[in-house]
């Protein structure tokens, strides 16, 4: 199935990933995104400071759909993914994990921490992209080019493990309704200090270092940022490609 709404491609597809790229248009920066989950997700779309909304910040991806848009040149931001949302016929509602307090449409707003994160930047010689759990995690996420310049290949970026599962109880976030672990904080998040946040004293690369709760996030998902200044093994790039954001991409 394919329809358009508003300038926006939306695919929805079987199984295979490869019928997302099938579906985008051929020229410019596409961001797709793709729903492996066995669950709906929201996905929520922040830009930086003085780009454009687009998707007017939000919408609603069921298991096995993808949902596609033409980024604007120099375009950069972050997003997420939104779990558990209950919005009515006017897009007004909540969400347990990633809500952004705007309702279904975002309209610019960022995530309530912890939620994990896909950051790009569009740049004029290469494009800078990560997954980062720097505010915490909710769900498994992947940003993987396609469609690179003269056939290039580029590394993709991610957390494919579930953390949930394996989240110190410090940093736990529980569901009310079943007290399942729903989300796990950050150690920035959780405890609130210089050396969780690297800020203060702690504000340099060379003073602030990895923690035990940021090992463990990095020995789950060697492909994400698991603190402030894990640059070096996190941020990757790429010139001239197209992007597919891929939430829960080991199911």
């Amino acid at each position: 199935m394919l329809c358009t709404f508003a300038g926006v491609v939306v695919v929805v597809v079987a199984v295979a990933l490869a019928a997302v790229v099938a579906g985008v248009e051929a020229e410019g920066t596409t961001l797709a995104f793709y729903n492996k989950c066995s669950h709906p997700v929201w996905p929520g779309i922040q830009p930086s400071a003085g780009k454009p909304i687009l998707a007017r910040g939000g919408f609603r991806l069921l298991p096995n759909q993808a949902y596609s848009l033409s980024l604007p040149v120099g375009w950069s931001g972050r997003v997420w993914g939104r779990q558990d949302c209950a919005f009515d016929a006017a897009g007004r509602g909540r969400c347990a994990t990633g809500d952004c307090g705007a309702g279904l449409y975002c309209a610019g707003a960022g995530g309530a921490p912890p939620a994990t994160l896909a950051e790009i930047t569009l740049g004029p010689q290469q494009d800078f992209y990560d997954v980062s759990l720097v505010d915490g995690y909710n769900l498994g996420m992947s940003i993987t080019p396609f469609r690179t310049a003269r056939g290039g290949r580029c590394a993709s970026a991610g957390c494919v493990s579930d953390l949930n599962t394996m989240c110190p109880a410090g940093l736990a976030v529980r569901s009310g309704r079943d007290g399942r672990v729903v989300a796990c904080k950050s150690a920035c998040y959780a405890f609130r200090s210089d050396r969780y946040c690297c800020t203060g004293s702690f504000g340099s690369p060379q003073q602030c270092k990895p923690t035990a709760y940021s090992r463990l996030f990095k020995t789950a998902c060697p492909r994400a940022y698991s603190y402030a200044y894990d640059d070096p093994t996190s941020i990757v790039t790429c010139t001239g490609a197209s992007y597919i954001v891929t939430f829960c991409p080991r199911a």
